[in-house]
């Protein structure tokens, strides 16, 4: 008999262990008892009842009453009905469920051991109680031992996965978070900036003016494509054209560029990272540099790759926003450093290794 501490878990399965309560009723019933009898078995039936469904309610270790009532009613019954030795079997079995170490559900065990020896003794009945009430219990008592050790087990192991999940939920949320905060934080910053320049050209240069609109409109539908694909978790981003836009997306602003690369071979997850980097920090210097020049490079480096953004703006406040704090994540997240330097204008150093991620 397998006793778990909680029915809800387990259906129809602690009715059917009620089969060994059984044995109690057995002995009036081949006995022809008198109604007076009856009426203390039935009593004695309502009482191990109400212990027996309560037990699974009741939070540990509260319900060791539960187990030293149903002891009581094996004291109570056994000098006038042998089959109260049924008791003990299941205040046995509940033990190992009751308390969390195993020396103390061994220590409760043979003590209920210790009450069937002596209520045996002192009332000289026969030797099948000695053997149900005691042994057939220990016997149980020690199996469930193990039962409640590896439901206990279980029960850690559900935790641990509901917490991951919820650490997998939370972290899904974040990486949403800080992939929309860079497309939309770029994108919408490059429409603006084009919105006023078309603005400032409608009257002078109509046909510039229109083509700017145009590039609003592309750029628009582009970036209701990355929201898209960044909800899905499905989103790739090429470096190489990264690269193409943060220039093109300076020199709209009026800065100048001046861009150095070289060959970097980077894994699809790098690339992706790189990508978003770039994006964010040009994003800023359009932003709030207010600078005329800004230099870009990718290098490898010692087999790292390295990547520096710098302007000759006003610089930064010392407090990372959220978008500084994406990309430091980000890059920490690829065993990177992510460093950044606002005395004169604003300088982004950031470096990666590259081998480790390549063997993977």
């Amino acid at each position: 008999m397998r006793l778990l501490p909680d029915d809800r878990q387990h259906g129809w399965a602690p009715y059917t262990w009620l089969f060994y309560f059984c044995f109690f009723l057995l002995n009036p019933i081949f006995n022809h008892a008198g109604w007076k009898e009856w009426v203390a078995t039935g009593l004695g039936t309502v009482a191990f009842l109400a212990l027996y469904f309560s037990f699974f309610w009741i939070k540990c270790p509260w319900n060791l009453f539960n187990i030293a009532g149903m002891v009581l009613l094996g004291i109570g019954f056994s000098p006038f009905n042998a089959g109260a030795c049924t008791f003990f079997v299941f205040a046995a079995a509940f033990i190992p469920f009751a308390v969390e170490k195993e020396s103390t559900a061994l220590k409760l065990l043979t003590a209920v051991l210790a009450v069937v020896t002596l209520d045996w003794w002192l009332l000289h009945l026969s030797g099948w109680f000695l053997f149900y009430g005691g042994g057939l219990a220990s016997v149980i008592g020690v199996g469930n031992v193990y039962f409640a050790q590896r439901n206990r087990a279980n029960q850690r192991l559900r935790k641990a996965y509901e917490e991951i999940e919820h650490l997998a939920k939370v972290a899904e949320r974040e990486r949403i978070a800080r992939d929309l905060h860079d497309v939309l934080g770029h994108t919408l910053s490059v429409i603006i900036l084009k919105s006023e320049l078309a603005g400032k050209l409608i009257d002078d240069d109509p046909q510039r003016a229109k083509a700017e609109m145009a590039d609003v409109e592309q750029t628009s539908r582009a970036a209701l494509a990355d929201v898209r694909s960044t909800i899905r978790g499905y989103r790739a981003h090429s470096l190489e054209a990264e690269l193409k836009a943060a220039k093109a997306t300076l020199e709209t602003a009026g800065v100048t560029v001046q861009s150095e690369s070289s060959e970097v071979r980077l894994t699809p997850a790098q690339e992706s990272v790189v990508a978003l980097v770039v994006r964010e920090a040009v994003t800023n210097v359009v932003r709030h540099a207010r600078a005329r020049n800004c230099h870009l490079r990718l290098l490898p480096v010692n087999g790292n790759c390295r990547i520096e953004i710098q302007d000759d703006g006003r610089g930064g406040g010392a407090v990372e926003g959220n978008g500084l704090r994406g990309m430091r994540e980000r890059i920490e997240a690829l065993g990177g450093t992510f460093e950044r330097e606002n005395s004169t204008g604003t300088r982004l150093s950031i470096e990666f290794p590259l081998k480790a991620k390549l063997d993977h």
